[in-house]
Parts: structure tokens; C-alpha cells; sequence
């Protein structure tokens, strides 16, 4: 019995890896912008189950550290982690007494989510739903600190405008964007990417204060200085984005 349950997840996994990249091959030869929502929650939703999450580093993320602890922190207020996944950033801001709303499309993840803040004492709001419909979700407005890392780029091309549109009703004036962001395309798990002329063009009522490449010395420290994986985070030219909301 012992060696049975032994295979049992590894089969598990390469069945579901082969789906996922069926469902790649697939969605490549579809229309762009057909399915779109689908095809992106049910990537997510497999990732999750087969434990492919390389976005997942289980710290928080270094420029929100930066931002909530600086020398120039801001007050706390309200916060929305968008695509907040297992929770790891908004705990932390959670500690550092922020008023918390994470919103992930995939429930396994929130399920994380809500251990990880339970465990480490705090309350946040976790919601389940598509964070391209920010305003239907009823995660409320005000928002004076929004973060999200690694979510924006991944999304659809028909539903970033969407995006853009949420964030910017639900945010405070003078509210800060923290973006995260790769600049090359590829699948990782979809068609990611997001260059700094697109950020420019596509948050209009946001003023772009910072545009910064994150160095290799940066994704060593970012990633526990694991050489292979540092490799292939550098191959997709990783940004950080500071933005402010314009006054209404």
C-alpha cells in the first residue's frame, strides 16, 4: 500500500501537466480574445492542483517591504492585493495593520490564504472572484495602497483595458499602484507580459512615478539565489512599477 500511494501523485501530476499543456496548444490556436475568462481561470485552477506555482516565493514581496517600512511609509489605510493568491502579501501588510482586501479567482488558494493569516494571527478579506471585474465583487472603494504582483500581465489582451478600468474606480486619489510585471512574452503559464509603454498607455488616470528592471543580483536575493530559476525569471526581463492615481 505504502509504495502505491508513492505513485499516486507523481501519475496525479503528469495527467494534469498533460491537460495543461493541451489546453496551451489549444488556446494558441484559438481567435485571441475567444474564451478569454475561461481559459484563464482554469489554467490558474490546474497550476494550484498540480503545485505549479513559481510565483508563489513565500515571503513578501521586496518593494512592498520596501514601501510599508521605508522611510517615507506611508499611513495605513485601505489595502487590495489583486491576484492575492496563498496570501502572502496580504498578511503582511495585514501585520503591519493594514486594512486588507485580497481577491484570487482560485479557491484552493484562498483556502491557503485564510490558513496563513489565521496562523499568523491577523484578519484580511478574501474574495473569490475575477479581479477584471473588480466593481461587481463589491470589495468596496478607497483603496489608498493597491499591490499586485504578477497578475496584471498575465491577463487576457481583451480584458486588460477591464482591469485598468476596476482598479481605477476602486482606488483613493493620490492611491499607490505597486505592479509587478514581465516585459517578454511567453507562457508562463499563458501569454504574460507587460512592457513599460503598455503600463503608460493603458493607466491613463495613473501617473507613472518609477519604472525599474530588477536586476540579477535582485532575483538571487528575490530568489533564495537558486541559480536555475534565477536563469529563467532574468529571461523574461522582469520590471517593478510604482504608480499614483490621479486626483478625480
Amino acid at each position: 500500500m505504502r509504495t502505491r500511494n508513492r505513485w499516486i501523485r507523481p501519475w496525479s501530476v503528469a495527467v494534469a501537466a498533460g491537460l495543461l499543456a493541451g489546453l496551451v496548444w489549444r488556446r494558441r490556436r484559438q481567435p485571441r480574445g475567444v474564451g478569454g475568462n475561461r481559459w484563464y481561470s482554469l489554467v490558474y485552477r490546474i497550476c494550484y492542483r498540480i503545485g505549479f506555482t513559481p510565483w508563489d516565493r513565500g515571503v513578501p514581496a521586496p518593494e512592498l517591504v520596501r514601501f510599508v517600512e521605508g522611510p517615507a511609509a506611508p499611513a495605513t489605510g485601505r489595502a487590495l492585493d489583486i491576484g492575492c493568491g496563498t496570501g502572502v502579501n496580504s498578511t503582511y501588510l495585514a501585520q503591519h495593520s493594514w486594512e486588507v482586501t485580497g481577491v484570487d479567482m482560485v479557491p484552493q488558494a484562498l483556502a491557503a490564504a485564510r490558513r496563513r493569516a489565521s496562523a499568523a494571527g491577523v484578519s484580511c478579506t478574501l474574495v473569490q472572484g475575477d479581479v477584471t471585474r473588480l466593481r461587481e465583487l463589491g470589495v468596496g472603494d478607497g483603496f489608498t495602497l493597491l499591490i499586485d504582483v504578477g497578475c496584471y500581465h498575465t491577463l487576457p489582451a481583451d480584458r486588460r483595458d477591464a482591469y485598468v478600468d476596476g482598479v481605477s474606480a476602486v482606488a483613493a486619489p493620490n492611491a499607490t499602484l505597486l505592479l509587478d510585471g514581465v516585459a517578454r512574452r511567453g507562457c508562463a503559464p499563458m501569454a504574460s507580459g507587460v512592457t513599460p509603454d503598455e503600463v503608460r498607455e493603458r493607466f491613463r488616470d495613473w501617473e507613472l512615478l518609477d519604472a525599474t528592471r530588477v536586476t540579477a543580483e535582485e532575483l538571487r536575493e528575490h530568489l533564495n539565489d537558486n541559480p536555475s530559476v534565477v536563469r529563467i525569471a532574468a529571461r523574461f526581463d522582469p520590471w517593478q512599477y510604482q504608480l499614483r492615481r490621479r486626483p478625480q
